[in-house]
C-alpha cells in the first residue's frame, strides 16, 4: 500500500518593519485659504509633492465628516496622496477615508519654497547659486535648494530626498529621491555615480523605481528631459 506524501512544512510567518519618509500637512482655518496657499506652493515648485506620501494632521481643526471628505478629495485632485490621518476623532473616520495613524516620529521640518521661479537657463548651464554637501544625505533627511544646483559629495540614502531648482550631482549612490528643476527648469539634469533611486523627477515629470529600466541600476547615469519625457543615459559602464 502506497503511503501518502507528507504534507509540506510551511515556513513560519515572518514580519518586518520598514520606515518611509512622508510629509505631514496640517491645514489651518479657513481651509479654502490654506488650499489657495498650497496651490501657490505647487506653482512655485511643481515637483514638490511628486510621488511624496502625505499624512493629514487635523489636530486643532474642527471638521464635519463631509468637510473632511471634501478636503481629501481636494488634495487628491492636486495629486497629493493622503496615506493616513492624525489628530481626528475616531467617529470622523471610516469607509472611504484614509486610516487613522498615531505615534509618528518627527524627521525635521521641510521648508516650503519661497522664491518665485527664475527664468530657465540655457541647456547644460548651471542655475543660480550652487549648494555643495560634503556629507552624505541620510535616510529621513530632506534637502531643498531652489536657488540653483545641489552637489552631494557622498551618497543619498534610501528614504532621503534632494530637491533642487537646478541640476543634482551625486558623487556616490543615489538611493533616495532626486527632484531637479523644481523651480520650473526643464533643462535641469541629474547625474549620479550609482543609480538606485526611489524616484527621479525633472520639472514636474517623474518616474518611480518600478518605472525605470533595470539595465541602468547600479550604473553611472545621466537623467534629462527629451521632448517632455525622462531619458536615461550611461555615463560609463561598470
Amino acid at each position: 500500500m502506497t503511503k501518502p506524501d507528507p504534507e509540506p512544512v510551511r515556513p513560519p510567518l515572518r514580519f518586518r518593519g520598514r520606515s518611509f519618509l512622508a510629509t505631514v500637512l496640517a491645514p489651518l482655518p479657513p481651509v479654502a485659504d490654506w488650499l489657495a496657499d498650497l496651490d501657490a506652493l505647487r506653482r512655485r515648485a511643481p515637483a514638490f509633492f511628486a510621488g511624496r506620501p502625505a499624512i493629514l494632521d487635523l489636530t486643532g481643526l474642527s471638521l464635519e465628516r463631509d468637510d473632511l471628505t471634501g478636503l481629501v478629495a481636494e488634495l487628491s485632485a492636486r495629486a497629493i496622496a493622503i496615506h493616513g490621518i492624525e489628530g481626528a476623532p475616531p467617529a470622523l473616520l471610516g469607509p472611504g477615508l484614509p486610516p487613522a495613524l498615531s505615534g509618528g516620529r518627527p524627521a525635521g521640518a521641510i521648508e516650503a519654497p519661497e522664491a518665485a521661479p527664475a527664468p530657465a537657463p540655457a541647456a547644460g548651464a548651471a542655475s543660480g547659486a550652487s549648494l555643495i554637501l560634503d556629507a552624505p544625505v541620510r535616510s529621513g533627511q530632506a534637502i531643498l535648494h531652489l536657488a540653483g544646483d545641489v552637489t552631494v559629495m557622498g551618497a543619498v540614502a534610501s528614504g532621503a530626498e534632494v530637491i533642487a531648482g537646478g541640476s543634482i550631482h551625486v558623487y556616490g549612490a543615489l538611493r533616495g529621491r532626486a527632484i531637479a528643476g523644481a523651480a520650473g527648469n526643464p533643462n535641469a539634469r541629474i547625474w549620479c555615480r550609482r543609480f538606485e533611486p526611489e524616484l527621479i523627477a525633472i520639472d514636474g515629470l517623474y518616474k518611480a523605481a518600478d518605472d525605470l529600466e533595470p539595465g541602468f541600476t547600479g550604473q553611472a547615469v545621466e537623467v534629462r528631459l527629451v521632448a517632455d519625457a525622462i531619458r536615461l543615459a550611461f555615463l560609463e559602464r561598470a
